[in-house]
This record gives structure tokens, sequence and C-alpha cells, in this order.
């Protein structure tokens, strides 16, 4: 029982249709209509600051965010506050370190900014490789949550409705990606962070007016209603049942922070800023629209459990991925005006524009470095319109088998995935955009060491961490094999990327550093101040 009234849901389906085919028209009417490679990549570098900003917004806030977040606000209350802020940290991070330079050395792909110094196809089929790595895992997430997403709020119950909902969702989103390419799912991704906003804020407003704007007493209600009471407003609750709750929650907040600003499909849009006052103003814009998020979910996380209980949202979820759901419900009270019902709808409805463009955007990133990366390398001069077919083509190669590993997995624990792609992101990428923007004598075995280490690492602690086994809660309940006491492989990971990346520096040797230092002095103006903008 959800507490949705019919016309809730009849509502809920009539605008989910209704937004699958105007959002599909838009890219049909915005995609490409030539066959360019900077129109398909960057969309011409045609956005302004504002619009650019509200697309890396949304393709930072996807739907993992919203209800993987929301939920664990809902269920620990300071542990998922403090998560909540590590997003906001984490784009931040990516404004001020990282932004400008990658703009600068790339074009189209993560592996334009790193073979930016180190060309070869060996740099950028590792690229490539990492990409899927980090992306694929999310992508399963939000595509497997989709089916019981939907089932959640329309108020269906069957194993074939669910996978059905997953199955045409992937062709919607990959759709999206092959005809819209960056201009057409930045217009997506934009439609998408003003109606969750916008929703958010109105849901947030009336919570905030049910306690007469008094967070001191949203909280201690919260708190009350949490069933562990003052715990519920102190870090460690989320990691209690660990040996070292204190130290998982930092490792935790810290691959989050990493890995979050250096995951490709958020990356990506650096390459669509005309210039480095434009990156830097995009950012400023992506910033505040995050922040502004986090004051939502916050509210509305904290509001759920104050109203309604931990218990029930537990019941309804055990990961809290309906809180945000049933946070927004709530509010109304058990007698739901027309207007009311309009306004779960337009939540609902974000929600699932949230779904849909979050998975497209990522597909699109993916194949994009399959296309641009693995297979336009391997000639010289490709044609354009193949180059685009091909990419067109890898979002299917890329979104086919998501799709189905998603109807495989949907009934298991998804937060391992999460973890893992953020982790990906701070062991593998974020080291090798460090070492190549920064390091004068990094190299490309260095590079390659890190890249391939650091994933490599990341693939083989995970099934080792408490999320995968070990407990009720885990991908795996009925077995244990949990001999890594930590949610994330980040204490191990993180410093073993790194150290791969020195290693295989000073395995190259004096001679190959000094040549590459010479390299990078030659291009360092261009990377870290635009001097002159590739080409």
């Amino acid at each position: 029982m959800t507490g949705f009234s019919d016309s809730a849901q009849a509502m809920s389906l009539v605008a989910f249709s209704a937004v699958a085919t105007i959002t599909l028209l838009l890219c049909v009417m915005t995609g490409p209509d030539r066959d360019d490679l900077d129109e398909f990549y960057t969309g011409y570098s045609s956005l302004s600051a504002m619009r650019n900003g509200l697309a890396i917004a949304g393709d930072y806030i996807s739907a993992a965010t919203v209800l993987g977040t929301g939920g664990v606000i809902a269920l620990y209350g300071y542990d998922g506050i403090v998560l909540a802020l590590s997003t906001v940290l984490s784009l931040m991070l990516l404004m001020f370190l990282l932004a400008e330079p990658l703009r600068n050395a790339g074009r189209f792909t993560m592996g334009d900014a790193l073979a930016r110094r180190m060309p070869g196809r060996a740099v950028r089929i590792a690229a490539c490789l990492v990409t899927l790595a980090a992306l694929m895992p999310l992508m399963l997430v939000q595509l497997a949550g989709t089916g019981q997403l939907l089932a959640f709020i329309l108020g269906f119950s069957g194993d074939s409705l669910k996978t059905g909902f997953i199955i045409g969702l992937g062709i919607l989103m990959i759709s999206y990606a092959a005809i819209g390419g960056m201009k057409g799912t930045a217009l997506i991704q934009i439609l998408k962070i003003v109606m969750l906003l916008g929703s958010g804020a109105v849901v947030a407003v009336l919570v905030m007016n049910r306690f007469d704007w008094n967070p001191a007493a949203l909280f201690d209600t919260a708190a009350r209603q949490s069933g562990v009471g003052p715990d519920y407003l102190r870090s460690g609750l989320e990691f209690a049942g660990g040996p070292y709750p204190r130290l998982d929650m930092i490792i935790s907040q810290l691959a989050v922070v990493i890995g979050g600003a250096c995951l490709p499909h958020v990356t990506m849009r650096m390459y669509t800023a005309s210039s480095a006052r434009q990156v830097r103003r995009s950012m400023s814009w992506a910033v505040s629209s995050v922040a502004v998020f986090v004051l939502v979910i916050t509210v509305v996380g904290v509001g759920a459990t104050a109203m309604i209980g931990r218990t029930v949202i537990a019941e309804a979820d055990p990961q809290g991925n309906t809180a945000y759901l049933l946070g927004s419900r709530a509010v109304f009270g058990p007698d739901v005006s027309t207007g009311e019902t309009f306004l779960f709808t337009t939540v609902t409805t974000a929600l699932f524009l949230t779904l849909l463009a979050s998975v497209a955007g990522m597909i699109l990133a993916c194949a994009n470095s399959l296309a641009h990366d693995v297979f336009a390398a391997r000639a010289r001069s490709m044609p354009a319109h193949r180059e685009i077919l091909l990419a067109r083509v890898s979002a299917l190669a890329v979104g086919v088998p998501t799709i189905f590993l998603a109807t495989l997995i949907q009934h298991r624990s998804l937060q391992p995935l999460v973890i893992l792609s953020f982790c990906v992101g701070a062991s593998a990428l974020a080291p090798a955009l460090v070492y190549s923007l920064f390091w004068r004598r990094y190299t490309r075995t260095g590079l390659l060491c890190t890249l391939i280490g650091g994933t490599l690492t990341v693939l083989l602690l995970m099934p080792g961490t408490n999320l995968v086994s070990g407990s009720p809660v885990s991908a795996f309940p009925e077995a244990d094999f949990n001999w890594l006491p930590f949610t994330t492989t980040g204490l191990v990971s993180i410093p073993a990327g790194f150290l791969f990346g020195w290693l295989g520096t000073v395995i190259s040797g004096r001679r190959k550093a000094e040549e590459q230092r010479r390299q990078y002095e030659a291009v360092e103006g261009w990377i870290l101040a635009g001097a002159v903008r590739r080409g």
C-alpha cells in the first residue's frame, strides 16, 4: 500500500507518457542536422553559461542521487546530510581544480583530455574502458530502479510489468543519446533540473510550513520518530554495524567527493564551454543549483521521517529509496485536494524525467568514448558522418547490454554498484587527471598503470565489502564472504591509484620522464591558462 490515490496514479501515468513523447520530440528537433563532429559532441559550444551550468547540474544529480541520498537522510539523519553536502563539495572540487584545465586540454571525451600530453591508442582505449567501468554500474542502478519506482508510484506489483518498464525506458534513453547528441541531452537535463528543483522547493516549503518554519522542531520530531532517539542527529548511525564506523564514514565521503567530480558524464560538459570564462560561470550555476538541491533533499528527507516515521520508510524500501516520494505525499495529509494531487504528479514526473535524463547522459558519454577514442582513433582521417554513425551505433551497443543486465539484478540491493562507480572515479580517473594535468614528469606508462591498476584494485576489493555480503541489506544477504570491513574500497584503492601512477612513471626511467617534462612544458600554457584551444 503506497498511500497514493487512484487520481494521483492516473495523472502520473498520463504525465509520464506526455513527458516521454515531448522530450523525444525535442531531441529530434534540437539534435544535429548535419554531419559535424563539433555539433554532435559539443553542440558547437552554443549553450549560454546558465544553460550549460544547469545541464552540468542535471548530469551531476542523477536519479540515484535523488532517491539514494534522500533515503540515507531519512533513515540515518546526520550521516545522510553529510553525504548530501559531500556532493556539493565534489562539484566545488571540479570547479576550482579541474574544470578549466579539462576544458583546455580536452575536445570531446576523457580520452582527448588524457591523450593531450600522451597521444596513442593505448591511452584512449584505457580511457574508454575506465569510462565504461565507472558509468555502467550507475546506469544499471538507475535502470533497475526504474521498474521498481514506477511500479511503486503506479501501484503495480508484477515482475513482468517492472521488466517491461525497464526495457521500454531503456530504449527511450538510447534514443535520446543517439538522436539528440550533446545538445539534445543538454536540453533534457535542463528541463529535468528545473522541474526537480521547482517541485522539490515547493514540497520543502510545505514541510517547513507544517513545522511552523522551525528547523529545530523538524529535526527534534524526526529524531523522536526515527526510533533511535538522539543518535539520529549524530554521526555514525549508518555505519554502526561495522567495526570502524567513523573511519568508514570518512572514507565513504572521500570517495563521493573525489569520485563524483571525475565521472566522465559530468566532465564531458566541460568541453561544451566556449571559453575559460564561460566554464567558470557555468560551474557557478551548477554549484548553486546543486546547493539548492541539497537543501531541498535535506528538508524533504528529514520531513519524511518526522511525518511518517523511519519504520514506515524502511518497510517500503530497506534502502529508503522511496523516502522522497513518501515525504512528498505525507506533507499533504490524509485529504488531498486536486491542486495537491497536481503538485504530487509534478514531483513524480520530475523523478521520471531525472531517470530518463541521467541514463541518457551516461549512455552518451560511453558511446562518444567508444566511437571517438576506440574506433575513430584507428583511422587517421575518418569521415565525420561515419564517426557520428559509429557514436549512434555505440549508444545501442552500450544500452542493450545495460538493459539486459538491469532486468537480471532488479531484485538485488543496488547500493554496491553506486559505490563501485564512485570508487572507480576516485581511484582511477581522479589520479589520472590530476597527474596528467599538473605533473610534468608523468609518463604514458604511469597513466596506463593509474587507469588499469586503480580500476582493477576497486574491482578486486569491492566483492569483499559489507555492501556485497554479510548483512540482510547487502546484495547477497544469503552469503557471507565479507573480508573488508568497510562500505567502500577507498581506504586502499584511492592511495593505490596514485601509487600506481607514481610507480609507472618511475619504472619508465629518468630519460622518459625528462622527455615527458619537455613535452608537457610545450603545452603547459594551453592546459593551465587556455592560451590556445586545441582544434
